[in-house]
């Protein structure tokens, strides 16, 4: 269990998917996204492992949910600066969004 402090430090926002390329170097189905985050924070580049479930098309001018203070990390030789949040059973993946058209960069609480 965490507590209440510990998920306040957790930077959750929304984004807008921009730009989305296949990661050819990845060993499992990934995609190198370009997300945009709202003036404050700007574009991030973001590795997502949702290459199976979504299209290229899909995906383009999509809204998610991302975590935004994360470390960067390398993902089979590409920097990924964030996360994008989704759930997953046995059969697929699909990404959190807002239910609402919110700007991107509003904060989630």
């Amino acid at each position: 269990m965490i507590n209440i402090e510990d998920f306040l430090k957790v930077d959750l926002r929304v984004g807008r998917i921009i730009s989305v390329e296949e990661h050819p170097k990845a060993r499992k189905p990934m995609y190198k996204l370009r997300v945009y985050l709202g003036p404050e924070i700007g574009e991030r580049k973001i590795v997502a492992g949702i290459r199976g479930s979504y299209s290229k098309e899909e995906l383009i001018d999509k809204y998610v949910i991302c975590i935004v203070n994360l470390e960067p990390k390398k993902i089979a030789g590409a920097e990924s600066n964030g996360m994008l949040l989704a759930a997953e059973d046995s059969q697929k993946i699909a990404l959190l969004a807002p239910d609402k058209r919110l700007s991107p960069g509003s904060k989630i609480h």
